[in-house]
């Protein structure tokens, strides 16, 4: 049993004053009570402003050490996503299993630094450098569980089906190989998984199907009843949706509402490129978007509908992908920002109830994520799990402010970091803006580091 006093907290109703949050023996919420007055016994006091821990929807763990050396200009000089993608496909040979769970420990303890407190992994960075499967199949995936538990981050592992080179059914490229797996191999793989967080409320298990690119209508088909999240890539780039177009006729976020079960369980990752009808139709489904700001923007990929999908009441959460950035404020400014340069216009994420687009983006990120990890979670309230970040009101980025002016400051100003301390599954993970057990897990990431890049 633990217990929590925040001075202010962002409740489902509200900000509210003097909230004890009480979390039992499994890390959930059991009991929250504003205004509370009474004696507080041992609750650990958080004096600034509460917010619910962020979740976030898309990593590849593994780019987080290829992040920022990807930027040089190729020979050719036409850079786009599909060259950053060779350069990738040439680093990721050289990944062991300990390197794996290296880097992926250090970028789980940064994103709790800034208030990420779970991470849907969409793994698919499975065998050998040659290929070949390791005598545990899973054995690339428990690694990421290792850096999660190490790191005390919440996790939905979510195991990527990937077999080809692109639609329908094209060979793999040579870069692709560790990544390859027909549907009994993957079996093999999310069994794994399942059998290494059994019991574990910081766990879920879902299926990443990688992208149309990778694998065929057959294929989606025998996944498509799993009762769970189910994530896929979708529309991220224009040749991808020619392509599609050439191959089936219809355009990827198109084949998949007329092709596939689309409900609340489905995640679609990008979903940059969508005409009105695909904005209309993937809203109607009940599905997330799930949007990668920074990653989209340093791919070159474009720019996500925001208002025609908000409009018509689209779900979306947000994720760090490629591990450009990883503060959930950042992706959140990334994403208002990039439709206030298509659009000439300021406050894009608002409505009339609520005129803060801090707290609009907030909200919606919460209520997304948590849909699209298939746990428990996303805001203050019994029965979540107790994620909780805690704002230091006397940073500089937010003097002054308080509630949603407050919101609006963190995800606006500055490039600073003003979280102090984070909980995730009522444990505290970061105190004075630093990850308990970050010494640690960075000599390992710089070991990690200095193997990769030799």
């Amino acid at each position: 049993m633990a217990s929590f006093l925040a001075s202010r907290a962002l409740l489902p109703g509200g900000w509210a004053s003097d909230v004890l949050i009480e979390v039992d023996a499994a890390g959930a919420i059991s009991a929250v009570t504003p205004g509370h007055r009474g004696p507080t016994g041992t609750a650990r006091r958080l004096p600034g402003h509460v917010v619910p821990g962020v979740p976030n929807l898309h990593s590849h763990a593994f780019q987080r050490a290829m992040a920022g050396g990807a930027e040089r200009r190729s020979p050719a000089g036409q850079d786009s996503f599909w060259t950053w993608r060779e350069t990738m496909y040439r680093f990721v040979g050289r990944f062991s299993p300990e390197d794996a769970e290296a880097v992926a420990a250090q970028l789980y303890a940064e994103m709790l630094e800034h208030g990420f407190t779970s991470v849907a992994e969409f793994h698919y960075l499975h065998h050998q450098p040659d290929g070949r499967p390791h005598a545990d199949r899973a054995e690339m995936a428990k690694r990421h569980v290792a850096a999660a538990r190490q790191a005390g981050i919440g996790m939905t592992m979510l195991p990527s089906l990937y077999r080809h080179g692109g639609i329908f059914g094209k060979p793999p490229h040579e870069g692709q190989r560790r990544f390859l797996n027909d549907v009994d191999g993957f079996s093999a793989i999310v069994e794994g998984v399942r059998e290494a967080v059994a019991g574990d409320a910081q766990f879920a298990v879902g299926l990443a199907p990688h992208s149309l690119r990778a694998v065929t209508p057959e294929m989606l088909h025998a996944v498509a009843g799993f009762q769970g999240p189910i994530h896929i890539h979708a529309a991220e780039q224009p040749k991808e949706v020619e392509e599609c177009l050439a191959a089936t006729g219809l355009r990827p976020v198109r084949w998949l509402l007329e092709n596939m079960p689309l409900d609340a369980r489905w995640v679609l990752i990008h979903a940059t490129h969508l005409d009105d009808a695909e904005v209309m139709a993937l809203a109607a489904t009940g599905a997330v978007a799930g949007l990668c700001p920074t990653t989209e923007a340093s791919l070159g990929d474009g720019i996500f509908r925001l208002p025609d999908y908000l409009r018509a009441s689209g779900r979306f959460g947000i994720g760090t992908d490629s591990h450009v950035g990883t503060a959930p404020a950042f992706e959140l400014r990334q994403l208002e920002t990039s439709q206030r340069l298509r659009d000439h216009a300021r406050a894009v994420a608002t409505a009339e109830q609520n005129p803060h687009p801090g707290r609009t983006l907030l909200e919606a990120a919460l209520h997304g994520g948590a849909q699209a990890s298939g746990r428990e979670l996303g805001a203050i309230a019994p029965g979540l799990r107790a994620d909780l970040v805690e704002l230091d009101e006397t940073h500089p980025l937010l003097l002054g402010r308080e509630g949603d002016a407050l919101l609006d400051a963190w995800v606006f100003s500055g490039q600073s970091n003003p979280v102090r301390s984070v909980v995730c599954g009522g444990k505290v993970v970061v105190e004075g803006g630093r990850h308990v057990k970050s010494m640690a897990i960075l000599d390992a990431f710089t070991q990690a580091m200095r193997r990769l890049m030799a």
